[in-house]
């Protein structure tokens, strides 16, 4: 992508230093720099959300904000943030159930999945979002596509809220 528009920002003469010296240190030059500082890649928020799903304590928060993150993602976003994944921290469970939500959002964006969900096996057993019997059979008629696909039987999934 041609750089074609210049930003200035104010500092002092000790911030412009110190600035230079640690791009120096990160062997980039300082637009570069302050760049990957102020904009970096989605990949690296993918990546930091899967590590926060593999986390018990927070997983909860963690998926709800991977939805909210994908859900923002456009088309042209999708590959640079998803294009690769480390699963190998999460459960197989979690494994379909993020491989799900991204298959779920590049088909609503019209773009083809990643080649690691097409890796991913699905589960041995469905998996339900809720032990209620009663709820099960609406699961097994309202969960998307991509989950159904992976066994997992959830009524929510990508943008949506419950």
């Amino acid at each position: 992508m041609t750089k074609s528009v210049h930003l200035q920002v104010r500092m002092t003469p000790a911030q412009k230093a110190e600035l230079k010296d640690r791009a120096q240190r990160a062997g980039e030059d300082m637009s570069a720099y302050v760049l990957s500082r102020v904009l970096p890649p989605l990949s690296l928020r993918f990546d930091e959300l899967l590590r926060r799903v593999a986390d018990d304590e927070e997983r909860r928060f963690a998926l709800a904000e991977l939805n909210d993150f994908l859900a923002d993602l456009g088309s042209g976003e999708l590959e640079e943030a998803v294009g690769e994944a480390r699963l190998e921290r999460l459960t197989p469970y979690l494994r379909n159930y993020v491989a799900a939500m991204v298959e779920h959002v590049a088909n609503r964006r019209g773009v083809p999945p990643p080649a690691w969900v097409r890796k991913v096996p699905p589960l041995d057993e469905p998996h339900f979002a809720t032990e209620l019997a009663g709820l099960r059979f609406h699961l097994l008629r309202a969960a998307p596509v991509a989950f159904k696909r992976r066994n997992v039987f959830v009524d929510a999934t990508v943008g949506d809220r419950v």
